[in-house]
């Protein structure tokens, strides 16, 4: 059961007669009268339960999108329900309004809508429908929860989709189908045509132009081969879901960039006729995607990436040359997205790290947050002072991380959360036009 103001109000109306005639038996003679008219109300009121409810909603929705939730009452009693009902989502599934007033005669049905924009990844649920049933008076209700689950996948938001175009113009530059054709040692032989100025004089077959004669010249013209990049190639992504994982820069959390950069770039290597296989680890494989290709790795991906967040634990880095052995027993690029801010917090993965580049070609990606460079800059007084010092040990801190990652034979991209997609498939770029891989 449930009063309503109206129920208040009439109450407290009784205190002007009261005041006015001074008589305490007329105070307990209008709280009777009161509670009469409130019983009679909740009795003529119609049954809370007396419905059948339903949900129509997408299955997915990517973070930032706004879709719209619907629950279906059917009402399967005698009377008309009049009252209001309230759909119960989690504050993060950013649900604009979640009370609307109901008024359904008996053997109909309505919807009620519900606009919900997610501000996390993740299942955003909401378990209970409430229905609030008022008599002809609105001065009591019955009311009644009622288990209706519903589940919205949040998928990461893809953002760093808008620099695919642009870098894939620039592998099929290295592939040779636009007019620009990219030489160099360790790419797979593509075809020979005649040599033109500012080309590699590395280039030049030599046989092939001791075979070719110019009848223009009369003489031998030069021939130099054109290269494309190497397919099947594998490309092992292990994303580090452990602590540090769980920090906030530039409002998301640090996994959240590493999806992005994860997602661009296995949408790019995929296009490029490479394997793709992304893991999720801390101390345990929280997510794995293996042998998926082009539309359905994009499709597993962000649906395996969606409900994992952060454990607050140290990550497992011991365990990570097996299982990229398990992977792939190829030369790969294995590209390991974790933090690299600290020297302590990263001296479990610096210990690894000569195992997997024994065999493979190993790139470190790594986000920076923005505001502790921006600090470094900042010097007008004392308390920027101190900042700007503590910055400036953090830049550094990280500087000698990465020149130890450098000795070791890895390779260190880093940038901010914006920054940080594209920088990482520049370097997968950089990478195939080096022969590298």
């Amino acid at each position: 059961m449930a009063l309503s103001g109206w129920f208040v109000g009439l109450l407290a109306l009784g205190v002007v007669p009261i005041v006015l005639l001074g008589n305490a038996a007329a105070l307990a003679g209008w709280v009777g009268f009161v509670v009469l008219l409130a019983a009679l109300d909740l009795l003529l009121a119609a049954s809370a339960r007396a419905v059948k409810i339903g949900r129509d909603l997408p299955a997915r929705v990517r973070l930032g999108e706004t879709v719209h939730a619907e629950v279906i009452i059917t009402n399967v009693g005698r009377r008309t329900i009049r009252g209001m009902v309230r759909d119960a989502w989690q504050p993060s599934a950013g649900a604009v309004t979640t009370r609307h007033p109901l008024s359904i005669p008996a053997g109909e049905r309505r919807a009620f809508g519900t606009d919900l924009t997610p501000f996390r990844r993740g299942e955003r649920r909401s378990a209970h429908v409430t229905i609030r049933s008022f008599g002809p008076l609105h001065l009591a209700a019955r009311q009644a929860t009622i288990t209706v689950p519903g589940a919205l996948r949040v998928l990461p938001p893809f953002n760093s989709r808008k620099h695919l175009p642009s870098r894939m113009a620039r592998l099929r530059e290295l592939d040779g189908r636009t007019s620009v054709m990219i030489r160099g040692q360790g790419t797979e032989f593509d075809s020979l045509r005649e040599y033109v100025r500012g080309d590699d004089v590395r280039s030049i077959d030599w046989r092939a132009t001791a075979r070719r004669t110019d009848p223009a010249r009369g003489g031998p013209s030069l021939v130099v081969r054109t290269w494309r990049p190497e397919r099947d190639r594998h490309v092992v992504i292990v994303i580090d879901s452990g602590r540090t994982s769980a920090a906030r820069i530039d409002r998301e959390p640090r996994i959240d960039t590493a999806y992005e950069s994860a997602m661009l770039l296995a949408a790019l290597a995929s296009r490029a006729g490479d394997h793709v296989d992304v893991v999720i680890y801390d101390q345990r494989v929280r997510g794995r995607v293996q042998g998926a290709r082009g539309a359905d790795l994009m499709a597993r991906l962000v649906d395996t990436m969606a409900p994992i967040d952060p454990e607050l634990i140290e990550t497992d880095w011991t365990a990570v040359p097996a299982l990229v052995r398990s992977i792939t027993s190829q030369h790969s690029l294995v590209v390991l997205a974790t933090s690299i801010d600290s020297p302590a917090a990263a001296r479990g993965l610096l210990s690894v790290l000569p195992q997997l580049v024994r065999k493979h070609t190993v790139v470190v990606s790594s986000v920076t947050d923005p505001e502790v460079a921006a600090a470094a800059l900042e010097r007008g007084n004392r308390t920027e002072v101190y900042r700007a010092a503590s910055a400036e040990r953090a830049l550094l801190d990280m500087t000698r991380v990465s020149t130890a990652i450098h000795q070791l034979g890895a390779d260190v991209v880093t940038g901010t959360p914006a920054e940080l997609p594209p920088a990482l498939a520049d370097r997968y770029i950089a990478l195939k036009a080096a022969g590298r891989l």
